[in-house]
């Protein structure tokens, strides 16, 4: 692949714009890649309160209604990684533009459908979209602004956005539902594209780069976003068809071959799509994994307490978006007051401590009562897990874009995201099998049902605190980007 474009691109954007973010522009431009951000992340959780009136308006039967968060989730996860070697190979501001017309136009197709089939299909072509998209933003972020504390303040405002719209999402949700309806949860999409179109053609500059056919790495595309949708869709399935069942492990035993395939490919092919040499970058491959590990637990959390407080507590789609409010507050605070001690104490101990700390959080949680009352049972863990969530938005975010080349920054890009999905996915499908066989045991034995839920939920966050702990541990193992460049291991 020829790289003289992006280095030369490069190296005039540091020399050109060394403190970018002091300009109007620069402040316009991070605004703009945050926005798209939070499309992204409130996309993500912004439908799970409107499933009730989904399922009731177009008559899903209950394993149709989980393609409707899971169908975003496998396209998401298994298209990221191409999507970000496609901004890097392509440019990034063409397939972020591409990636926002399709979260439009499939977000459109969605509020309009009139069965459970067509908005399956629509919230799969969403996730192909975000998976565009998302790479494809936040590398232009770290090419945009300069290594060292300019890109620590971009990078901690962006992931400060990605934690806190990942609650907001659960908020709005609500609203929408219990307002002008389910449909307007998809609605809002189209026209945030809208807004955020001309914006991108204003202040993103044109990177397009003509690639060679030779350049695209067919086999181990094919390879690896089959292993990934393969891999994704065994998680989200397995809950339903049993973790031992001949249909589960012969979607995890396709997966494998068709990642352990692609990765041979990859070590042989000339140009690859995931150069294996990007996990030279001290601490990045720890930086994915405590990202992968810490996610599964977070956003779990939002699944569990939002299913207890409207099953559990009765709770109506606004009062438990509502319950949320704080620990946005709490998001923000805790990214601002994170992203400036990265300067100061690097991103590990931002990391390591967020992760306890919302380990703690989800511990308290995991102790909520069948009567529980908001103030005593709820508030004081939500406070907590938000200061720990933005502590490690931003931590993780950082840590996995330390020292990467601008050449990488869209793979770099793709593969914490992917983590992130993944782990979406992973804690999803083992805290739900939690959940799920201790209410069942507890229904069998003739215990009231709204005990054998609060039981299930218990397990689950007990479970998600327990990840949290070990996402600490392994951020110690992540490199301690400071502001003053990231460098590759011995």
């Amino acid at each position: 692949m020829d790289t003289s474009i992006t280095g030369t691109s490069g190296s005039r954007q540091s020399a050109k714009t060394p403190q970018f973010l002091s300009t109007a522009r620069g402040r316009l431009t991070l605004t703009l890649l945050c926005a798209v951000a939070f499309l992204d992340f409130v996309d993500a959780s912004i439908v799970n309160i409107a499933l009730p009136d989904i399922r009731s308006d177009l008559n899903f039967s209950v394993q149709q209604l989980q393609w409707v968060p899971s169908g975003y989730l496998i396209t998401y996860g298994g298209f990221m990684l191409l999507g970000g070697r496609l901004a890097d190979l392509l440019g990034r501001r063409r397939v972020l533009v591409t990636g926002t017309v399709v979260i439009g136009l499939s977000s459109l197709v969605g509020g309009f459908a009139g069965n459970a089939e067509i908005l399956i299909g629509a919230r799969l072509a969403q996730g192909v979209g975000a998976a565009l998209m998302l790479p494809a933003a936040l590398s232009i972020l770290t090419t945009t602004f300069e290594e060292g504390s300019e890109r620590h303040t971009a990078l901690g405002v962006w992931a400060g956005v990605g934690g806190l719209a990942s609650a907001v999402g659960v908020f709005l949700g609500g609203v929408l539902t219990e307002g002008p309806g389910w449909r307007w949860v998809l609605f809002v999409n189209p026209v945030a594209c809208v807004l955020v179109l001309p914006a991108v053609y204003a202040l993103i500059p044109d990177d397009r780069r003509r690639a060679r056919f030779a350049d695209f790495d067919l086999v181990g595309g094919v390879l690896g976003t089959g292993g990934m949708l393969m891999f994704v869709y065994a998680l989200v399935e397995a809950p339903d068809h049993g973790w031992g069942s001949a249909r589960t492990i012969g979607a995890f035993a396709g997966a494998f071959v068709l990642i352990v395939a692609f990765l041979v490919n990859e070590q042989r092919s000339p140009d690859p799509l995931l150069p294996l040499s990007i996990f030279r970058i001290k601490g990045l491959a720890a930086a994915n994994v405590t990202g992968l590990i810490a996610f599964a637990g977070l956003l779990a959390m939002f699944f569990f307490l939002t299913l207890y407080m409207q099953n559990v507590l009765g709770y109506s789609p606004m009062q438990t978006g509502a319950a949320y409010l704080p620990l946005c507050l709490g998001v923000g605070v805790a990214a601002g007051i994170s992203s400036q001690l990265l300067t100061r104490i690097g991103t590990r101990p931002v990391t390591v401590v967020g992760a306890m700390v919302a380990a703690a959080g989800l511990f308290y949680l995991s102790r909520i009562p069948v009567d529980g009352a908001y103030l005593a049972d709820l508030f004081p863990g939500l406070m907590i897990v938000s200061l720990g969530l933005g502590a490690v938005f931003v931590g993780v975010t950082t840590a996995a874009n330390a020292g990467v080349p601008a050449e990488e920054a869209g793979l770099a890009a793709a593969l914490l995201n992917a983590s992130q999905q993944v782990g979406s996915a992973l804690g999803l499908a083992i805290f739900a099998a939690i959940a799920t066989s201790r209410t069942q045991h507890l229904l069998a034995t003739n215990s009231p049902v709204p005990e054998a839920l609060t039981s299930g939920f218990q397990r689950a966050l007990l479970t998600g605190s327990i990840f949290l702990a070990a996402a600490a541990l392994i951020a110690l193992r992540t490199g301690n980007a400071h502001g003053d460049g990231g460098h590759r291991a011995e």
